[in-house]
């Protein structure tokens, strides 16, 4: 990985959850138990569509170990849930519309029992038509879903006039592109364990992406105040946006209330796959036209989105989709409209990217087909057209302008793969393999060179690396099956819930009697670094050491609401609740030290272990943090500071339009077997202008993370249905990527500068590194087979059947 700056070699620390989670004594709260707890499970639909007749429960509550069964009269409540507006049934009672849909629920002493009460709930169903096609779903003729009909959620954006100016056009792309349903794959699957309390409070240990909006939605449920309700939603095993929405706190939190007995649920991945949600599949047409210098004239966009069969985040999605289908460039005419359809299919939702990674396919895909017509460098044909700063956003409203996208396309061409861009190779696979001890000593170079970028940063060990992968390629004997060929792409990615969505956040600083300075926030750690970002962050900011420091987030009895964790919004918030702590929480130190001390408190500063006397290079504190928490305490005066505030957002334009930005590019060489039909990524290079980097490692590891899940978006990963039931239901059938598919090199390099008078500071990197992958992939396997991609995943057939790849091959023996 390559850093912006050298000084933050210095910061490459090891996660504080991380040698729990390497060793496997991390306790995810799923696997918490309770003395007498019972093990609940979940009937879900036996029909994609169908009327609901009747419910018999009466056989499966006679079975011993059985405690309760649960169904739709048994809620207390709003019988809806729903993240943006109560949409879907906890538990239906009339209607099914999907698979994933529940009717009852068992508590029982084990999972086995509530298994076998299940199979004996009878349940009368009427059959009804599937509507398992987007494209129909709006015919007069379809099954109205809802009562409203099989309509979502329309946008429309509008600049222009975008008809009258592809009549001017010199060249125009046209192409329709489809994208496909990907699971969110989380090691840990839905579940958590449910605690009726003496005092009557109900404790759930669950994970979600938001403890406090699960805490208002189960009180709607519950019929319960919301501050009868406990929600702990840290730790957890991996979300993406998958566990964003409820999934099954609503049963373990009913059952728990019928019983009084602590209640263990916890889905099985086949479970997961019928009743979670997924990455909306989307059918995209796109129309670019350009004049015959290649600046970009007009835009028609038609995006059909299937959200499946209940709303959740779908209109927040396709809006999102609407926003970006534009891309990062100028276009003075564009047409986008966007439509979200109910279907009998999985519910869809939001997912790392939150739309992006669709539109952002479609559109850097048209860039290489406008490219290639006008006969020009598809690169250069991005740097004319690219917004500058200045420009307004998207949807013509204000936004923080910074250089991100200059920056961002300007290092493209420093990539060692810029050259092979120009001169795509043939070779790789099944070609005859170097000899053992060559390999063993380049694998062995490769690893010192990790251990020492640990210690030193990154640049020479990056490149011993690289060296070593480079040795790896050339020393094969090419086969004249294999193509290699290089793409790239470009991001734009706004970060936060946009405009005219509630977006509140906040934060606590104490410090506590112990002499810890203790930061509360309402986030959850599922994975992305939460804990390391903090803890450096806190050094930087009060000079503190991570052995002064203590962290309290996702437990809503023990922190204020920071909003989601979710929209690349946690670390920007971190970031500025900290800047609107630190001076009253400081003032506060200073005052109570310099009373103990004698000295003025414009003498002191804060530092390691305790408030250290300015210019004192001794490095000891004139009186700790225990000593001041002591003192404090004694004079009945607390230090704590609390603060309250929104993400930042554009004064101007619709709503979801974004104000933060984030800019990215990336490039990619590929190998195609033409034989397979398989495609291989060999490397990947991103660069990423985000802003200042909190932690190295997290930032490195959210961006190969981000990279090697849109690898399975691109090449492996769909969620298929066939009359709206999965085809697929274990990843023995549904492949992600394992470490063998992963590039054998990745390189990251952060652009970490910001304008002067830039007040926002570091921008999340949670989703960037997962945008633009496909459409680079997709550039690359042109470059090597001549073949134009349009449907995600890259179907290994039409490679296979779309070229006449043994035209002027030599004969093999």
């Amino acid at each position: 990985m390559l850093l912006g700056r050298d000084t933050y070699a210095k910061k490459w620390i090891i996660r504080p959850d991380g040698e729990e989670k390497v060793t496997g004594k991390l306790r995810y709260l799923t696997d918490l138990t309770a003395p007498g707890m019972l093990h609940g499970k979940v009937l879900r639909s036996r029909y994609p569509h169908a009327w609901i007749l009747s419910i018999d429960i009466s056989k499966a509550i006679m079975i011993p170990g059985v405690h309760v069964v649960v169904t739709a009269e048994d809620v207390p409540g709003m019988n809806l849930f729903g993240i943006a507006f109560p949409h879907q049934p906890v538990f239906c009672h009339d209607r099914v519309r999907y698979i994933g849909d529940a009717l009852a629920a068992v508590a029982a002493d084990t999972e086995e029992i509530a298994e076998y009460a299940l199979s004996l709930i009878e349940v009368d169903y009427e059959p009804l038509p599937v509507v398992d096609d987007p494209e129909t779903a709006l015919d007069a003729g379809a099954i109205r879903l809802h009562p409203d009909g099989n309509l979502l959620h329309r946008t429309s954006l509008k600049h222009g006039e975008t008809e009258t100016a592809f009549e001017g056009c010199a060249h125009i792309a046209q192409e329709t592109y489809y994208t496909p349903r990907q699971m969110h794959t989380y090691m840990e699957t839905e579940g958590g364990l449910f605690i009726l309390e003496d005092d009557g409070r109900l404790t759930v240990y669950s994970p979600t992406q938001h403890g406090y909006k699960d805490r208002m939605q189960l009180s709607r449920i519950l019929a319960m105040d919301e501050e009868q309700i406990r929600v702990v939603s840290s730790p957890i095993g991996g979300s993406f946006g998958g566990k964003d929405e409820l999934n099954v706190q609503p049963f373990g939190a009913l059952l728990a209330l019928k019983t009084g007995s602590p209640i263990k649920m916890h889905n099985s991945r086949r479970e997961s796959v019928i009743s979670g949600i997924k990455r909306h599949p989307m059918r995209i047409k796109m129309k670019t036209g350009v004049d015959q210098e290649g600046r970009l004239v007009a835009h028609q966009v038609s995006i059909l989105a299937d959200t499946g069969a209940y709303a959740t985040l779908g209109c927040e999605v396709l809006n999102y989709a609407t926003e970006h289908a534009i891309g990062p460039y100028n276009i003075p005419n564009i047409d986008v409209q966007g439509t979200s359809v109910y279907t009998n299919n999985g519910v869809s939702g939001e997912f790392r990217g939150f739309g992006g990674n669709q539109v952002i396919f479609a559109v850097e895909s048209q860039i290489e087909r406008l490219a290639e017509k006008l006969g020009m460098d598809s690169w250069e044909l991005r740097k004319l057209n690219l917004r500058a700063p200045g420009d307004s956003g998207p949807m013509g409203q204000q936004i923080v302008q910074t250089d991100g996208a200059d920056q961002v396309w300007s290092k493209v061409k420093e990539s060692p793969l810029w050259a092979k861009r120009e001169k795509p190779e043939r070779g790789g696979d099944g070609a005859v393999q170097q000899d053992g001890g060559e390999k063993q000593r380049n694998q062995a170079e490769r690893l010192q060179g990790v251990e020492r970028e640990g210690e030193r940063g990154v640049q020479q060990d990056h490149a011993v690396r690289l060296q070593a992968v480079e040795r790896d390629h050339k020393s094969e004997v090419q086969a004249p099956w294999i193509r290699r060929g290089v793409g790239a792409a470009m991001v734009m990615h706004g970060a936060g819930l946009g405009l005219g969505i509630p977006d509140h956040s906040g934060g606590r600083i104490e410090l506590t009697p112990e002499g810890k300075i203790q930061v509360s926030f309402g986030f959850e750690e599922f994975g992305q670094g939460l804990y390391a970002a903090l803890t450096l962050m806190l050094q930087d900011f009060f000079g503190c050491t991570a052995e002064d420091v203590r962290i309290v987030i996702g437990d809503t009895d023990r922190v204020p609401s920071s909003g989601s964790s979710t929209a690349s919004r946690a670390t920007t918030m971190m970031w500025r609740a900290l800047q609107r702590l630190k001076p009253p929480f400081v003032q506060a130190l200073l005052q109570q030290a310099s009373a103990l001390v004698g000295l003025a408190a414009e003498e002191l500063a804060t530092g390691a272990g305790g408030i250290h006397r300015k210019g004192d290079e001794s490095g000891k504190p004139v009186v700790t943090y225990a000593e001041l928490a002591e003192a404090a305490e004694a004079a009945a005066q607390p230090i704590i500071a609390h603060t309250e505030f929104d993400y930042p957002t554009t004064p101007e334009g619709l709503v979801g339009a974004h104000y933060l930005y984030s800019y990215a590019s990336v490039i990619v060489e590929v190998e195609v077997n033409m034989l397979t039909g398989r495609v291989k990524v060999l490397q990947t290079d991103h660069v990423i202008a985000a802003g200042p980097v909190i932690n190295p490692m997290g930032f490195l590891g959210q961006i190969e993370g981000g990279s090697v899940m849109a690898l399975g978006y691109t090449l492996t990963e769909d969620a298929v249905m066939k009359n709206s039931n999965y085809v697929r239901h274990n990843l023995d059938t549904y492949l992600v990527p394992t470490f063998k598919d992963s590039p054998h090199l990745i390189r990251v390099e952060a652009i970490e500068d910001l304008p002067e008078g830039d007040t926002f500071g570091p921008r999340g990197v949670g989703e960037i590194g997962s945008v633009g992958l496909a459409p680079a992939i997709t550039a690359a396997v042109r470059q090597a087979t001549g073949i134009w991609v349009n449907r995600l995943p890259i179907s290994l057939e039409d490679i296979v059947q779309s070229i006449d790849w043994l035209e002027g091959v030599e004969a093999i023996d």
